[in-house]
Protein backbone atom coordinates (compact mmCIF):
# COMPACT_ATOMS: atom_id res chain seq x y z
CA UNK A 1 0.00 0.00 0.00
CA UNK A 2 2.81 2.24 0.83
CA UNK A 3 3.64 2.59 -2.92
CA UNK A 4 0.24 3.62 -4.22
CA UNK A 5 -1.14 7.19 -4.79
CA UNK A 6 -3.20 8.29 -1.68
CA UNK A 7 -6.46 10.26 -2.84
CA UNK A 8 -9.35 11.50 -1.77
CA UNK A 9 -12.65 11.79 -4.54
CA UNK A 10 -15.08 15.00 -3.69
CA UNK A 11 -17.97 14.43 -5.51
CA UNK A 12 -19.63 10.20 -6.07
CA UNK A 13 -22.39 11.30 -8.70
CA UNK A 14 -21.81 10.05 -12.41
CA UNK A 15 -18.09 11.76 -13.06
CA UNK A 16 -17.03 10.53 -9.30
CA UNK A 17 -17.76 7.11 -10.25
CA UNK A 18 -15.92 6.65 -13.73
CA UNK A 19 -12.79 7.95 -11.88
CA UNK A 20 -13.47 5.72 -8.75
CA UNK A 21 -13.74 2.45 -11.12
CA UNK A 22 -10.65 3.56 -13.04
CA UNK A 23 -8.03 4.41 -10.54
CA UNK A 24 -9.67 0.97 -8.77
CA UNK A 25 -8.65 -0.76 -12.12
CA UNK A 26 -5.17 0.86 -12.54
CA UNK A 27 -4.11 -0.65 -9.12
CA UNK A 28 -1.94 2.29 -8.70
CA UNK A 29 -3.91 4.21 -6.66
CA UNK A 30 -5.45 3.88 -2.92
CA UNK A 31 -8.65 5.86 -2.44
CA UNK A 32 -8.81 6.85 1.22
CA UNK A 33 -11.87 9.01 1.16
CA UNK A 34 -14.52 9.47 -1.13
CA UNK A 35 -16.64 12.64 0.08
CA UNK A 36 -20.02 13.38 -1.25
CA UNK A 37 -23.08 15.74 0.54
CA UNK A 38 -25.76 13.41 -0.82
CA UNK A 39 -26.70 10.66 1.77
CA UNK A 40 -27.12 8.05 -1.35
CA UNK A 41 -24.18 9.05 -2.46
CA UNK A 42 -22.29 7.86 0.12
CA UNK A 43 -24.16 4.73 1.19
CA UNK A 44 -23.32 3.73 -2.64
CA UNK A 45 -19.71 4.50 -1.86
CA UNK A 46 -19.71 2.19 1.41
CA UNK A 47 -21.15 -0.17 -0.77
CA UNK A 48 -18.64 0.21 -3.56
CA UNK A 49 -15.67 0.88 -1.63
CA UNK A 50 -15.80 -0.58 1.97
CA UNK A 51 -11.82 0.04 2.33
CA UNK A 52 -12.36 3.69 1.63
CA UNK A 53 -13.61 6.39 4.50
CA UNK A 54 -16.39 7.83 3.33
CA UNK A 55 -17.42 11.03 4.79
CA UNK A 56 -19.72 14.35 4.47
CA UNK A 57 -17.54 17.11 5.81
CA UNK A 58 -14.26 17.46 2.71
CA UNK A 59 -12.15 19.53 5.30
CA UNK A 60 -11.41 16.40 7.15
CA UNK A 61 -9.54 15.53 3.69
CA UNK A 62 -7.54 18.35 3.26
CA UNK A 63 -6.19 18.60 7.08
CA UNK A 64 -5.77 14.63 6.40
CA UNK A 65 -1.40 14.65 5.95
CA UNK A 66 -0.85 11.79 4.05
CA UNK A 67 -3.03 12.53 1.23
CA UNK A 68 -1.54 13.45 -1.77
CA UNK A 69 -4.03 13.84 -4.62
CA UNK A 70 -7.74 15.48 -4.65
CA UNK A 71 -10.22 14.86 -6.93
CA UNK A 72 -12.42 17.14 -7.45
CA UNK A 73 -15.47 15.52 -9.05
CA UNK A 74 -18.56 17.70 -7.70
CA UNK A 75 -20.70 20.54 -8.98
CA UNK A 76 -18.81 23.20 -10.72
CA UNK A 77 -19.27 26.22 -8.48
CA UNK A 78 -17.57 24.39 -5.29
CA UNK A 79 -14.40 23.88 -7.53
CA UNK A 80 -12.51 27.16 -7.78
CA UNK A 81 -12.29 27.11 -3.49
CA UNK A 82 -11.30 23.64 -3.69
CA UNK A 83 -8.72 24.12 -6.25
CA UNK A 84 -7.53 26.70 -4.09
CA UNK A 85 -7.55 24.77 -0.64
CA UNK A 86 -6.19 21.58 -2.18
CA UNK A 87 -2.73 24.23 -3.05
CA UNK A 88 -2.90 25.68 0.23
CA UNK A 89 -2.84 22.05 1.93
CA UNK A 90 -0.25 20.82 -0.55
CA UNK A 91 -1.92 18.35 -2.70
CA UNK A 92 -1.88 17.91 -6.03
CA UNK A 93 -5.20 17.98 -8.14
CA UNK A 94 -7.44 15.97 -10.67
CA UNK A 95 -10.61 18.60 -11.65
CA UNK A 96 -13.20 18.08 -13.61
CA UNK A 97 -14.27 20.77 -16.27
CA UNK A 98 -14.90 23.90 -16.08
CA UNK A 99 -12.72 24.90 -13.27
CA UNK A 100 -15.30 27.21 -11.75
CA UNK A 101 -18.72 28.44 -12.07
CA UNK A 102 -17.60 32.03 -14.01
CA UNK A 103 -14.90 33.27 -16.42
CA UNK A 104 -13.65 35.12 -13.07
CA UNK A 105 -13.42 32.30 -10.99
CA UNK A 106 -11.74 30.27 -13.14
CA UNK A 107 -9.12 32.34 -13.89
CA UNK A 108 -8.52 33.02 -10.35
CA UNK A 109 -8.26 29.05 -9.72
CA UNK A 110 -5.64 28.93 -12.77
CA UNK A 111 -3.58 31.83 -11.41
CA UNK A 112 -3.95 30.10 -7.84
CA UNK A 113 -2.48 26.34 -9.36
CA UNK A 114 0.66 28.70 -11.23
CA UNK A 115 1.84 30.44 -8.28
CA UNK A 116 2.20 27.14 -6.54
CA UNK A 117 4.56 23.51 -7.10
CA UNK A 118 1.53 21.76 -7.18
CA UNK A 119 1.01 19.48 -10.03
CA UNK A 120 -2.84 20.10 -11.60
CA UNK A 121 -5.13 18.98 -14.56
CA UNK A 122 -8.44 19.15 -15.72
CA UNK A 123 -10.27 16.31 -17.89
CA UNK A 124 -10.22 17.78 -21.15
CA UNK A 125 -10.41 13.70 -22.35
CA UNK A 126 -10.14 14.53 -26.04
CA UNK A 127 -6.50 15.48 -25.67
CA UNK A 128 -5.89 11.56 -24.71
CA UNK A 129 -8.10 9.95 -27.25
CA UNK A 130 -5.65 7.63 -29.67
CA UNK A 131 -7.26 9.15 -32.24
CA UNK A 132 -6.50 12.57 -31.93
CA UNK A 133 -3.27 11.67 -30.86
CA UNK A 134 -2.85 9.89 -33.93
CA UNK A 135 -4.17 12.11 -36.61
CA UNK A 136 -2.07 15.01 -34.72
CA UNK A 137 1.06 12.84 -35.70
CA UNK A 138 0.43 12.44 -39.21
CA UNK A 139 -0.28 16.49 -39.53
CA UNK A 140 3.13 16.81 -37.74
CA UNK A 141 4.88 14.64 -40.27
CA UNK A 142 3.48 16.40 -43.33
CA UNK A 143 1.43 14.15 -44.61
CA UNK A 144 -1.78 16.29 -45.22
CA UNK A 145 0.77 19.25 -46.28
CA UNK A 146 -0.18 22.30 -44.42
CA UNK A 147 -3.27 22.35 -41.91
CA UNK A 148 -5.57 24.61 -43.32
CA UNK A 149 -9.23 23.75 -42.40
CA UNK A 150 -9.85 22.00 -39.05
CA UNK A 151 -13.96 20.34 -38.89
CA UNK A 152 -15.87 19.14 -36.10
CA UNK A 153 -19.12 17.73 -35.48
CA UNK A 154 -20.61 16.08 -31.97
CA UNK A 155 -24.46 15.85 -32.81
CA UNK A 156 -26.36 13.38 -30.22
CA UNK A 157 -29.25 13.53 -28.54
CA UNK A 158 -27.63 13.77 -24.77
CA UNK A 159 -28.10 15.28 -21.75
CA UNK A 160 -31.62 17.70 -22.06
CA UNK A 161 -31.99 20.98 -20.87
CA UNK A 162 -32.45 21.56 -17.35
CA UNK A 163 -31.14 17.59 -16.87
CA UNK A 164 -27.72 18.59 -14.88
CA UNK A 165 -26.50 21.97 -16.62
CA UNK A 166 -27.17 24.35 -13.60
CA UNK A 167 -23.38 25.53 -12.89
CA UNK A 168 -22.07 23.78 -16.55
CA UNK A 169 -23.99 26.32 -18.88
CA UNK A 170 -26.02 26.05 -22.30
CA UNK A 171 -25.12 22.93 -23.78
CA UNK A 172 -22.23 24.39 -26.14
CA UNK A 173 -20.29 25.16 -23.13
CA UNK A 174 -21.08 21.85 -20.60
CA UNK A 175 -20.07 19.74 -23.76
CA UNK A 176 -18.98 21.80 -26.31
CA UNK A 177 -15.80 23.54 -24.56
CA UNK A 178 -14.57 20.16 -25.31
CA UNK A 179 -13.96 20.91 -28.99
CA UNK A 180 -13.20 24.46 -28.63
CA UNK A 181 -10.32 22.88 -26.89
CA UNK A 182 -9.51 20.16 -29.52
CA UNK A 183 -9.67 22.45 -32.30
CA UNK A 184 -7.54 25.27 -30.28
CA UNK A 185 -5.10 22.26 -29.98
CA UNK A 186 -4.92 20.65 -33.55
CA UNK A 187 -4.18 24.55 -34.55
CA UNK A 188 -1.51 24.89 -31.76
CA UNK A 189 -2.26 28.94 -31.21
CA UNK A 190 -4.94 31.24 -30.28
CA UNK A 191 -8.71 32.08 -31.59
CA UNK A 192 -8.41 35.31 -33.99
CA UNK A 193 -12.33 35.75 -35.37
CA UNK A 194 -15.59 33.84 -34.95
CA UNK A 195 -19.38 34.09 -36.14
CA UNK A 196 -21.81 31.86 -34.35
CA UNK A 197 -24.87 30.73 -35.48
CA UNK A 198 -27.35 29.01 -32.68
CA UNK A 199 -31.17 27.44 -32.03
CA UNK A 200 -33.61 27.53 -28.71
CA UNK A 201 -35.01 24.26 -29.47
CA UNK A 202 -38.42 23.69 -28.13
CA UNK A 203 -38.64 27.31 -26.88
CA UNK A 204 -35.90 26.58 -23.83
CA UNK A 205 -34.40 29.84 -22.54
CA UNK A 206 -31.03 28.94 -23.55
CA UNK A 207 -29.90 27.55 -27.23
CA UNK A 208 -29.14 23.70 -27.19
CA UNK A 209 -27.27 23.84 -30.40
CA UNK A 210 -24.86 26.29 -32.24
CA UNK A 211 -22.25 26.06 -35.03
CA UNK A 212 -19.01 29.16 -34.91
CA UNK A 213 -16.68 29.25 -37.68
CA UNK A 214 -13.47 31.34 -37.42
CA UNK A 215 -9.91 31.70 -37.57
CA UNK A 216 -7.28 31.22 -35.82
CA UNK A 217 -3.71 33.73 -35.84
CA UNK A 218 -2.30 31.37 -38.06
CA UNK A 219 -4.69 31.64 -40.41
CA UNK A 220 -6.39 27.87 -39.81
CA UNK A 221 -10.21 28.17 -40.50
CA UNK A 222 -12.27 26.45 -37.68
CA UNK A 223 -16.12 24.99 -38.20
CA UNK A 224 -17.76 23.78 -34.98
CA UNK A 225 -21.05 22.16 -34.61
CA UNK A 226 -22.38 21.05 -31.56
CA UNK A 227 -25.90 20.28 -29.71
CA UNK A 228 -27.99 17.40 -28.21
CA UNK A 229 -31.28 18.05 -30.02
CA UNK A 230 -30.48 15.43 -32.79
CA UNK A 231 -33.48 12.87 -32.43
CA UNK A 232 -34.11 12.80 -29.00
CA UNK A 233 -37.46 11.24 -29.52
CA UNK A 234 -36.11 8.65 -32.39
CA UNK A 235 -37.58 5.28 -31.93
CA UNK A 236 -33.97 4.65 -32.79
CA UNK A 237 -31.68 6.97 -31.72
CA UNK A 238 -28.16 7.59 -33.39
CA UNK A 239 -25.76 10.53 -33.62
CA UNK A 240 -23.45 12.16 -35.81
CA UNK A 241 -20.07 12.55 -34.96
CA UNK A 242 -16.60 13.61 -36.56
CA UNK A 243 -13.43 15.59 -37.06
CA UNK A 244 -12.48 16.64 -40.83
CA UNK A 245 -9.00 18.13 -41.86
CA UNK A 246 -8.45 19.67 -44.63
CA UNK A 247 -4.86 20.51 -45.51
CA UNK A 248 -3.14 21.91 -48.42
CA UNK A 249 -2.26 18.37 -49.90
CA UNK A 250 -4.49 15.35 -48.41
CA UNK A 251 -6.80 14.86 -45.38
CA UNK A 252 -7.44 13.11 -42.37
CA UNK A 253 -10.94 12.41 -40.83
CA UNK A 254 -12.29 10.17 -37.90
CA UNK A 255 -15.99 9.38 -37.18
CA UNK A 256 -17.23 7.02 -34.15
CA UNK A 257 -20.04 5.16 -32.58
CA UNK A 258 -19.32 5.45 -28.65
CA UNK A 259 -18.06 2.37 -29.36
CA UNK A 260 -15.08 1.96 -32.29
CA UNK A 261 -13.69 4.81 -33.93
CA UNK A 262 -12.46 5.28 -37.61
CA UNK A 263 -9.61 7.34 -38.69
CA UNK A 264 -8.86 7.82 -42.06
CA UNK A 265 -5.62 9.26 -43.26
CA UNK A 266 -5.05 10.25 -46.80
CA UNK A 267 -1.68 12.12 -46.90
CA UNK A 268 0.78 12.38 -49.82
CA UNK A 269 2.55 8.93 -48.95
CA UNK A 270 0.41 6.72 -47.99
CA UNK A 271 -3.82 5.83 -46.75
CA UNK A 272 -4.21 4.27 -43.28
CA UNK A 273 -7.52 3.29 -42.15
CA UNK A 274 -7.43 2.12 -38.68
CA UNK A 275 -10.51 1.16 -36.42
CA UNK A 276 -9.56 0.64 -32.52
CA UNK A 277 -11.91 0.33 -29.36
CA UNK A 278 -12.91 4.49 -28.90
CA UNK A 279 -11.88 5.15 -25.07
CA UNK A 280 -14.82 6.57 -23.73
CA UNK A 281 -13.67 9.52 -21.65
CA UNK A 282 -10.51 8.59 -21.37
CA UNK A 283 -10.15 8.71 -17.84
CA UNK A 284 -8.00 5.80 -17.36
CA UNK A 285 -5.21 7.43 -19.68
CA UNK A 286 -5.31 10.57 -17.97
CA UNK A 287 -4.84 9.35 -14.32
CA UNK A 288 -2.34 7.16 -15.60
CA UNK A 289 -0.07 10.21 -16.92
CA UNK A 290 -0.70 11.77 -13.73
CA UNK A 291 0.32 9.03 -11.77
CA UNK A 292 3.19 9.10 -14.16
CA UNK A 293 4.28 12.49 -13.54
CA UNK A 294 4.03 12.18 -9.44
CA UNK A 295 6.08 9.52 -9.55
CA UNK A 296 8.84 10.95 -11.72
CA UNK A 297 8.64 14.45 -11.09
CA UNK A 298 7.76 16.08 -13.96
CA UNK A 299 5.26 16.77 -15.44
CA UNK A 300 3.93 15.02 -18.45
CA UNK A 301 3.78 17.25 -21.53
CA UNK A 302 0.17 15.32 -22.69
CA UNK A 303 -1.82 16.58 -19.34
CA UNK A 304 -4.17 19.45 -19.79
CA UNK A 305 -3.25 22.55 -17.87
CA UNK A 306 -5.85 24.89 -15.87
CA UNK A 307 -5.14 27.21 -18.14
CA UNK A 308 -6.19 25.05 -21.16
CA UNK A 309 -9.44 24.79 -19.63
CA UNK A 310 -10.43 28.01 -18.99
CA UNK A 311 -9.42 29.33 -22.47
CA UNK A 312 -11.55 26.58 -23.99
CA UNK A 313 -14.42 27.54 -21.43
CA UNK A 314 -13.74 31.62 -21.96
CA UNK A 315 -14.19 31.05 -25.79
CA UNK A 316 -16.80 28.38 -25.72
CA UNK A 317 -18.96 31.78 -23.63
CA UNK A 318 -17.84 34.31 -26.21
CA UNK A 319 -19.05 32.02 -29.23
CA UNK A 320 -22.08 31.51 -27.36
CA UNK A 321 -22.02 35.26 -26.22
CA UNK A 322 -21.85 35.71 -29.97
CA UNK A 323 -24.58 33.72 -31.17
CA UNK A 324 -26.94 35.63 -28.70
CA UNK A 325 -26.67 38.82 -30.59
CA UNK A 326 -27.31 37.33 -34.03
CA UNK A 327 -30.68 36.35 -35.06
CA UNK A 328 -31.73 33.46 -32.18
CA UNK A 329 -34.50 31.46 -33.41
CA UNK A 330 -36.49 29.22 -31.01
CA UNK A 331 -38.70 26.80 -32.57
CA UNK A 332 -40.31 23.87 -31.11
CA UNK A 333 -43.07 23.81 -27.52
CA UNK A 334 -42.08 23.18 -24.16
CA UNK A 335 -44.57 20.47 -24.46
CA UNK A 336 -42.20 18.47 -26.59
CA UNK A 337 -39.42 19.05 -24.32
CA UNK A 338 -41.59 17.50 -21.63
CA UNK A 339 -41.80 14.41 -23.76
CA UNK A 340 -38.19 14.09 -24.08
CA UNK A 341 -37.86 14.55 -20.31
CA UNK A 342 -40.19 11.80 -19.65
CA UNK A 343 -38.95 9.67 -21.88
CA UNK A 344 -35.38 10.02 -20.46
CA UNK A 345 -36.39 8.99 -16.86
CA UNK A 346 -37.34 5.51 -18.10
CA UNK A 347 -34.74 4.94 -20.74
CA UNK A 348 -32.41 2.10 -20.09
CA UNK A 349 -30.08 2.53 -22.80
CA UNK A 350 -29.63 6.08 -24.42
CA UNK A 351 -27.36 8.91 -24.74
CA UNK A 352 -26.25 10.83 -21.76
CA UNK A 353 -28.67 9.14 -19.50
CA UNK A 354 -28.50 10.20 -15.43
CA UNK A 355 -26.82 7.52 -13.71
CA UNK A 356 -29.66 6.70 -10.79
CA UNK A 357 -28.54 6.04 -7.14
Amino acid sequence: MNSLIKVELIGFGRMGRFYFEEMQKSGRWDIAYICDTNPKSRELAKKLSPNSRIIENEQVIFEDRSVQVVGLFALADSRKEQIEKAIQYGKHVISEKPIADTIVREWQAVHAAERSDMLTTVNLYLRNSWYHNMIKNYISKGEIGELAIIRICHLTPGLAPGEGHEYEGPSFHDCGMHYVDITRWYAGCEFKTWNAQAMRMWKYKDPWWLQCHGTFENGVVFDITQGHVYGQLSKDQTHNSYIDIIGTEGIARMTHDFKTAVVEIRGVSQTIKEERPFGGKNIDVLCNLFADSLESGKRHNSIPTLRDSAIASEYAWKFLENANGNDLPAIGEIQTLEKIWERRRTMKNGYGLIKQL
